[in-house]
């Protein structure tokens, strides 16, 4: 590829998006470079601490915890409170408990202020990917979450690097500095980002409901890909509290693991926007399929990794996984949440991240301690074969429609504009590759919003990220 092609390439995947959602993407870039906590945790307990990897998997667990117990609330609060004041509450509470927890000694506390932690964090997620899905026009959103993605994972790559070497020295010095660059965020969020929440006519209030958290929980379809993200996440976790402990393990310094872990963001960087480019029209049932295998297998490579090397070539294929099911997935996620219901919808996809950041250290901590790391990648193998399958069978009836026409009046009496409490069992459908249409999915039911599609994860977002 020319240079000039390059260049043109570049202008496309940055133009014409809103002042506000560069500012969004700011504060993520600026929250992801203090990235600490979450990726150093277990080296952090295990290592400096002297404590074993099941209490550093518990420790772990309480911080997804707390984001489980934290999701359903924040959606709430970012449909009624709005998408601004709960990005502002969620990353000041983030800073300082953050720096609470790096002063914690005694083990009950340090338990006690992690399970905090991941309350905290947790709370920002339904808010900005409904802020993303609010303030950028339906055409650009794929563009949108993967500049944000991207974001993320420039800030992870820097943040993995220089973390790793801050805590040869002091874990403290980490600690703070999280806890400062999350406050900076907030203060970004607060002064700069309007709130952007849709208001209901009183048209719609009187017509439609409230979209409540038993609509979500009944819509099957929704449902069933928040246990298929459930399964990847389970995976993906591994990433951050398996694979440091076992490298801890095989005598790998904190400096080696922040090497090795920081190719997951460099080739995020790398390739993210292009290959978004390349894969947002295409079938994502095959790519959702193909991502899970990556996902389970990539994992599984690492019972022969001896190296910090060979490390790092499992990471790049699992990263690959990442690359590919991120936008594919949540552009699926925000296409099946109704307007009004974006934070509820996006509350309740969060959970399965939060879930499996509270299950996933279980796991690690009890299968290294008593089978060896050997097995836990073998379970991640199965775990993706099993995704794979679920994939399959949840979108084998689909079949491709043209693309949906843009609403661009209110709705009539007859089009509610909120999802209804029982959900459409109308069978979703694919456009064809060879369209031009941004979304992946369409949802072809007449009293079904048209709610144009979105996507790469904010939430998201890696795991522990407070954006």
């Amino acid at each position: 590829m020319s240079v000039a092609s390059l260049r043109l390439a570049a202008r496309e995947s940055v133009a014409g998006l809103p002042r506000a959602f560069w500012w969004l993407w700011t504060s993520t870039l600026i929250n992801r470079l203090g990235a600490f906590v979450a990726t150093f945790m277990a080296l952090y307990l295990t290592l400096d601490r002297g404590y074993s990897a099941s209490y550093a998997g518990l420790v772990a667990s309480l911080h997804g915890l707390g984001g489980v117990v934290s999701s359903i609330g924040a959606g709430i609060m970012t449909d009624r409170l709005g998408r601004r004041p709960t990005l502002v509450i969620a990353q000041t509470s983030t800073a300082f408990a953050v720096a609470l927890l790096g002063f914690m000694t005694d083990p009950v506390a340090i338990a006690g202020v992690a399970f905090l932690v991941g309350m905290a964090s947790n709370a920002s997620r339904p808010a900005v990917q409904a802020m993303m899905a609010d303030i950028v026009k339906p055409e650009d959103r794929v563009r949108a979450f993967s500049l944000n993605y991207w974001a993320i994972n420039l800030g992870f790559a820097v943040s993995s690097m220089t973390a790793g070497f801050i805590a040869q020295y002091s874990y403290l010095a980490g600690f703070l500095g999280e806890a400062t660059l999350t406050l900076v965020c907030a203060v970004v969020v607060f002064l700069k980002l309007p709130e952007s929440r849709p208001e209901r006519t009183a048209e719609e209030k009187v017509r439609q409901p409230e979209t409540g958290i038993g609509t979500v929980l009944r819509d099957g379809r929704f449902m069933g890909v928040v246990g298929l993200s459930f399964l990847i996440s389970l995976i993906f976790q591994q990433g951050y509290v398996g694979l440091p402990v076992a490298m801890g393990t095989d005598g790998f310094s904190a400096a080696d693991f922040g090497l090795a872990i920081a190719v997951n963001g460099v080739l995020i960087v790398a390739v993210q926007i292009p290959v978004t480019r390349y894969t947002q029209h295409r079938d994502p049932r095959k790519l959702l399929i193909v991502s899970a295998l990556l996902a389970g297998y990539g994992f599984g490579l690492t019972a022969f990794a001896g190296s910090v090397a060979v490390y790092a070539l499992t990471i790049c294929v699992w990263t690959l996984a990442e690359i590919v099911n991120a936008p594919t997935q949540t552009g699926l996620v925000v296409r099946l949440s109704p307007v009004h219901g974006r934070g509820r919808y996006q509350g309740v996809y969060t959970m399965s991240w939060s879930v499996a950041a509270l299950v996933a250290p279980l796991m690690s901590g009890y299968v290294i301690d008593h089978f060896g790391a050997g097995w836990l990648w073998g379970a991640c193998a199965v775990l993706g074969t099993v995704a794979a399958v679920g994939y399959w069978a949840l979108m084998r009836g689909l079949t491709p429609e043209l693309p949906e026409p843009t609403r661009t009046k209110a709705p009539s009496p007859t089009t509610p504009a909120t999802r209804p409490a029982a959900p459409s069992t109308t069978p979703l459908a694919i456009p064809s590759p060879a369209t031009p249409s941004a979304s992946p999915l369409a949802v072809p039911s007449a009293a079904t919003p048209q709610v144009t599609p979105s996507s790469a994860l904010c939430g998201e977002s890696r795991t522990g990220s407070g954006v």
